[in-house]
């Protein structure tokens, strides 16, 4: 029986994608959350903050371009990673030659449950058209792993 508090395995596998976007959690708790997310193009396009997490990605495959308030954060690459602390607005997009992949990892803050917002404060949900969200086509037979 699952209680909650036994230790969950995983393993970093996503199928690659020729157009649009993945995510799946690979795990979680009440208080972290870890996930791998594939895009063909673009990424998180609309600039946006988390107010209920600190929060991690690495990129496994592939590289990403980082943008906050300020403008560009970097381009990182393979095995390359970056910290944002709740409150730290960002952006990002694919910016290499092969699908981005990325691992998330998430710690949740204060015991809140906010969402994603936009710099004027409204909701911005990752799944809409203002984040220029698009579905994922995956490419057959092909994986990270």
């Amino acid at each position: 029986m699952h209680n909650g508090k036994d230790p969950k395995l995983f393993r970093l596998r996503t199928q690659l994608l020729s157009k649009g976007r993945s995510d799946y959690t690979l795990a979680s708790t009440d208080n972290m959350t870890i996930r791998i997310k594939c895009y063909a193009q673009g990424g998180e396009n609309a600039l946006h903050t988390h107010l209920d997490q600190d929060h991690s990605f690495i990129v496994l495959d592939g590289a990403a371009r980082f943008v906050g308030k300020e403008g560009e954060i970097g381009v990182l690459k393979r095995n390359e990673g970056i910290m944002l602390p709740k409150g730290a607005y960002y952006r990002f997009e694919s910016c290499g030659d092969t699908p981005l992949v990325l691992l998330r990892v998430a710690a949740h803050t204060d015991g809140l449950k906010v969402g994603r917002i936009n710099p004027e404060g409204k909701p911005l949900p990752a799944n809409s058209a203002e984040n220029k969200h698009q579905e994922g086509v995956p490419m057959e037979g092909r994986f990270y792993e």
